[in-house]
């Protein structure tokens, strides 16, 4: 019975690690969809979301059943409480690859990001597709050093981010307001795709060592010896 329970635990485990593999390439699809206005591709990336509230879902639910009939404590009761988090945030990261996909299907068949914009916006889907892509294997290996490297990873999201608003705050812009609230839209949602990679890397550090990110940080500066 206790090897089943255990085998249940990774299961959990083996289903985030889906979830992020599915978010990683909807919001890769949802990047092409949107810069080469594929109205077909937009279309497949919202149905496939479905995929991964069901997902999420079942993992609430196999969670909760387990919380209920196995009454874990310690470590246990800590990789399903943080796992029920890292879900919330990784089917949050699929609602936001939705949104970007819904933006290139309102504009179709204009691409909703002006030509000049295109190279900042495919790199920020392809960094925040490598953030998430990063999360998962981070859940798959509980290894702590990576998933604290994605908050440096992320400082590089934020600054296209901030690029982005230097062109549409500028004088010169001659893109229309609608287009101006598309990308401003479509950063925000790059933007907070990647903060919710890196949370669910911090709640992978908050599993392994029974610290939050940000306390574990601080007593390893603290200690180096350690």
């Amino acid at each position: 019975m206790r090897d089943a329970y255990h085998e249940e635990l990774d299961s959990i485990g083996d289903s985030l690690v889906e979830m992020a593999r599915l978010v990683g390439s909807a919001m890769g699809r949802a990047t092409t969809a949107l810069l080469d206005a594929d109205l077909a591709l937009a279309e497949s990336v919202i149905a496939a979301d479905e995929k991964v509230n069901a997902l999420h879902h079942e993992l609430e639910d196999r969670a909760i059943d387990l919380l209920a009939r196995q009454q874990p404590v310690a470590t246990d009761l800590r990789i399903v409480v943080t796992s029920l988090r890292m879900s919330a945030d990784l089917e949050r990261c699929g609602d936001l690859a939705r949104h970007v996909a819904k933006v290139a299907r309102l504009r179709y068949p204009q691409s909703a990001v002006p030509n000049d914009l295109h190279s900042i916006v495919l790199e920020m889907g392809q960094l925040a597709q490598r953030l998430v892509a990063k999360a998962g294997q981070v859940i798959a290996t509980k290894d702590v050093e990576a998933a604290l490297e994605l908050e440096r990873d992320d400082d590089a999201i934020d600054a296209l981010h901030r690029e982005l608003f230097t062109h549409l705050i500028d004088d010169r812009w001659q893109h229309g307001i609608e287009t101006g609230v598309d990308v401003t839209l479509v950063g925000r949602y790059y933007e907070r795709f990647a903060d919710h990679a890196v949370s669910v890397a911090k709640r992978v550090v908050y599993l392994v060592t029974g610290e939050h990110a940000a306390d574990f940080i601080a007593a390893t500066e603290a200690n180096p010896g350690e």
